[in-house]
């Protein structure tokens, strides 16, 4: 694997984690990773990009990976994983409109980004990234919920890991698609030293349930006012709304490719192809 350049940007107050490939590249590609996710999840997918002569840029969101945990009385909310990319987009993207790809949770955050900074981008790329589930509960039970959640959270530590091949066993179990030597890459950098065992770097804050109430119908203007062409990118096995095909044309210039035989984490389990179409798209 090669080794990007890694780099700290202070942006809304945090110190991020930055990793770039091929920094005298262009054009520029920023990458979004998902929740639970990190920027080194890219390498595979960011490392063929490089070698088309693209600079791809991925960056750990707020209480992901090496970027800061929110202080005492914070908690993530999507409009601040926006507020951090609106801050952060100068410092990793200076060079005019870039090209923004979100995966997942990331894509939300990408599209919520787009639609309010019209002009500032070049191409949006939605990787299994167009929202997630509308919630039809009562939203007064989705509060108190999140309440309790944060009460659990407040009495007790998650479970530790024993060692890296535990860590390893997790993220395998939970992604099919991931090569074991890179599942052991993404343990080591996703895990950190605690207690004679591990832990996972990310805040456990992100074990409590939101308290947001997301609906397609607050979604959609969001996804109508992008302003750029965008490549929407899912897996055969991988997650669709039961709305996937409202929210996609919502979008005023969208274009979606479907991936066989690969699931939600497209960019470990097809990196080539989604390099090759990202790069079309991009016109790299």
């Amino acid at each position: 694997m090669t080794s990007p350049l890694e780099r700290t940007v202070v942006a809304n107050g945090l110190s991020h984690h930055v990793l770039v490939w091929n920094d005298a590249g262009a054009p520029t590609l920023v990458c979004c990773h998902g929740f639970l996710d990190l920027a080194w999840s890219f390498a595979p997918f960011a490392e063929q990009l490089a070698r088309a002569g693209v600079r791809v840029v991925a960056f750990d969101w707020r209480g992901h990976g090496e970027t800061e945990h929110v202080g005492a009385g914070g908690y993530y909310h999507f409009p601040d994983y926006v507020l951090d990319l609106h801050r952060l987009m100068p410092s990793i993207a200076p060079e005019g409109p870039a090209h923004l790809l979100g995966h997942s949770m990331g894509g939300t955050a990408c599209t919520l980004y787009a639609a309010t900074h019209p002009g500032a981008l070049a191409t949006l790329t939605l990787v299994e990234g167009l929202g997630p589930p509308s919630y039809e509960g009562d939203p007064v039970d989705k509060l108190g919920a999140w309440l309790a959640s944060m009460d659990r959270h407040a009495r007790g530590a998650p479970r530790p890991i024993a060692d890296l091949d535990e860590a390893v066993a997790r993220l395998s179990a939970q992604n099919g698609d991931l090569s074991e030597d890179f599942a052991r890459v993404l343990a080591a950098k996703a895990t950190r030293p605690e207690g004679g065992a591990l832990a996972w770097r990310f805040d456990p804050l992100h074990r409590t349930t939101s308290p947001n109430v997301f609906t397609a119908r607050g979604f959609s203007p969001f996804l109508a006012r992008v302003d750029v062409p965008v490549l929407v990118v899912t897996g055969s096995r991988g997650f669709r709304t039961a709305d996937h095909a409202e929210r996609l044309a919502a979008l005023r210039d969208a274009r979606e490719v479907e991936l066989d035989d690969v699931g939600h984490m497209i960019h470990h389990g097809a990196p080539d192809r989604l390099a090759a179409h990202v790069l079309a798209h991009i016109g790299g």
